[in-house]
């Protein structure tokens, strides 16, 4: 007890830490909007889920998911009108690492999008995954 009333500024920190560590854990675990690669996989091939990246253009001719629907980050705003005939489809939202899809998927609940998902990890987890990415119109192999 004498160590934690010196050091009360490091107790304080491994406290705050720790919290911070558990209740990120809780979220993710009750997190359903994310989520993983063969997770996507089953909801386009059993319920016809659509995909929409994110990413910029380079990024996205250098493989994206086949059939992905391409709406930049930076024309997202301007275009999102363009998604309302996807409104009653489930709508997997992904980028590179699964960041930027997340405040695109914000976006789409506040316009009323009930059915939106991120693809937890992004691109690079789909690759990791083994999942198949597309180029152009021809698809390229798994990894």
């Amino acid at each position: 007890m004498e160590f934690l009333a010196e050091h009360w500024q490091w107790t304080l920190l491994a406290l705050a830490s720790s919290t911070f560590l558990i209740v990120d854990t809780i979220r993710q675990a009750t997190d359903r909007s994310s989520l993983a690669p063969l997770d996507v996989t089953q909801k386009i091939n059993r319920e016809d889920a659509v995909v929409i990246d994110v990413r910029e253009q380079g990024e996205y001719a250098q493989g994206h998911i086949p059939n992905a629907h391409h709406f930049p980050l930076s024309e997202f705003d301007r275009r999102m009108a363009e998604l309302n005939k996807f409104k009653d489809a489930p709508l997997i939202v992904c980028c590179a690492t699964g960041n930027r899809s997340r405040s695109v998927l914000t976006k789409l609940r506040q316009a009323g999008f009930e059915k939106v998902f991120n693809l937890k990890g992004g691109i690079a987890e789909w690759e990791k995954g083994g999942q198949p990415l597309a180029t152009g119109r021809k698809a390229k192999g798994k990894k």
